[in-house]
């Protein structure tokens, strides 16, 4: 795994090792939790064997609910759990001195839970649901660490370009598996009936793992391990340290107003951002007036190519814009577009046209958001060494500003049976975040 050490800043090529893990880990995102498992989940749990509908309810652990809804507690119980392991995980991993060792772990558990999925049924939907939660466990716990390098290996005036050029990579790696697995599902798809074509949607759930446990190889080969922080730590303080540092870390935000500022109106914003990356495809597939099944599913991943596509233009152009009118101006504007983007969603987009014209709003803002976020709370940090801690606590807030966002927007959908009304809460988590960034707007550092 290498010896510990100092990492040095600015280096191309501990920068690219980095930026690579994007590229690898991206594919979660995009085929598991945005793209192909959402419209795969959504047709197996509303069709029967024969291809018949059968209706959007199901049972899940005696109970009925909405399929839709199903999905969204899921994935805020994984996030739960990331929440609680975490800082746990963050202590040992310090007693240890090997973040990257971690990093791998989580990895790997991610990846072989995508491959997985192979295996979900209707039949078993409380256990087809496990690797699911497994995976999320898995692309969540690897980013506390991935994270929380940014600023050991790039100076606070290379982060932003550094943050960016990861999310880039991610849109690009992630664009081109789903491409391949898209003319899989629509040219050689496998016909039951005449026995032609070979592939089935669930082997993009197997390219999913395998591609993000490859290219993760590069990563783990040539990104160096940092330096140990804490010789004197006990063994058996490791389980708690985690949580003490989380503490620590909260006890130094009140001194830190800038930094505890922009984390409080990233906590909102990016509650709408996270709920909108979960639902997107569901609301589309349920709210959106479609001509048939086959045009529904395909239109629905075009659109997700739509937004990477976008996504990759919009990341680059967020960066240029901070670097003229500084961090926060340009948070501002990316914020007031997604509110744009939910109330135009909630009063307008009923048919195709309109969804793609969200599509491509969505793919212009999602990549500079979380780009820009990334580095500005990375700028804010103090000046210390302890970088792990202050991601984790990043990580922590982040998670469960996404349990509250996926939890309420389920639980509204299930109250009034229809997705178009939680669409408000949405922006409410926006408004809320813009106007916490405007108290920001002077800050010298990012303004």
């Amino acid at each position: 795994m290498g010896q510990n050490h100092p990492l040095q800043k600015d280096n191309a090529a501990t920068i690219r090792a980095w930026s690579f893990y994007d590229w690898a880990n991206s594919v979660f995102p995009l085929v598991i939790t945005s793209a192909i498992f959402p419209n795969f989940y959504d047709y197996v749990t509303t069709h029967d064997a024969n291809k018949n509908f059968t209706g959007q309810t199901v049972e899940f652990l005696g109970r009925t609910f909405e399929n839709q809804n199903i999905y969204t507690f899921i994935y805020a119980f994984a996030l739960s759990i990331v929440v609680l392991i975490a800082p746990i995980l963050s202590g040992i991993a310090d007693y240890m001195g090997n973040k990257k060792r971690f990093l791998q772990f989580f990895c790997y558990l991610g990846a072989i839970s995508c491959m997985a999925l192979y295996f979900f049924s209707r039949e078993h939907l409380e256990l087809s649901f496990i690797p699911f939660i497994t995976a999320t466990i898995g692309f969540w716990g690897s980013l506390v660490y991935y994270n929380s390098y940014l600023p050991e290996i790039a100076s606070p005036a290379m982060q932003d370009k550094v943050s960016a050029r990861g999310f880039a990579l991610g849109y690009f790696g992630s664009s081109l598996l789903l491409i391949i697995c898209l003319v899989g599902i629509m040219v050689f798809k496998k016909n039951p009936e005449t026995g032609e074509g070979f592939f089935e949607v669930e082997y993009s759930f197997l390219l999913t793992g395998l591609w993000w446990m490859g290219f993760a190889q590069y990563t783990f080969l040539k990104l160096p391990n940092p330096e140990r922080k804490n010789e004197a730590t006990k063994k058996n303080m490791a389980i708690t340290k985690g949580f003490k540092e989380l503490l620590a870390v909260n006890k130094q935000m009140r001194s830190l107003k800038n930094l505890k500022q922009f984390l409080s109106a990233y906590f909102f914003y990016n509650m709408g951002v996270q709920t909108v990356m979960v639902v997107a495809v569901l609301f589309a597939r349920n709210e959106i007036v479609w001509p048939d099944e086959k045009t529904k599913t395909s239109s629905l991943i075009i659109s997700i190519l739509i937004i990477q596509f976008v996504g990759v233009l919009g990341s680059f152009i967020f960066s240029r814009l901070s670097g003229r009118i500084g961090n926060i101006y340009s948070l501002m504007i990316a914020v007031s577009i997604w509110v744009f983007i939910c109330v135009y969603t909630y009063l307008v987009a009923k048919l195709p046209m309109h969804f793609y014209f969200v599509a491509f709003l969505v793919g212009f803002v999602m990549g500079g958001i979380q780009a820009l976020s990334r580095s500005t709370y990375s700028k804010l940090l103090p000046d210390t060494r302890d970088h792990a801690s202050f991601f984790s606590f990043f990580d922590v807030m982040e998670k469960l500003g996404m349990i509250i966002g996926t939890l309420t927007f389920g639980i509204i959908s299930e109250m009034v049976g229809g997705m178009r009304q939680s669409i408000l809460s949405l922006v409410v988590f926006f408004v809320l975040g813009l106007l916490l960034l405007f108290r920001l707007r002077k800050t010298r550092l990012l303004s």
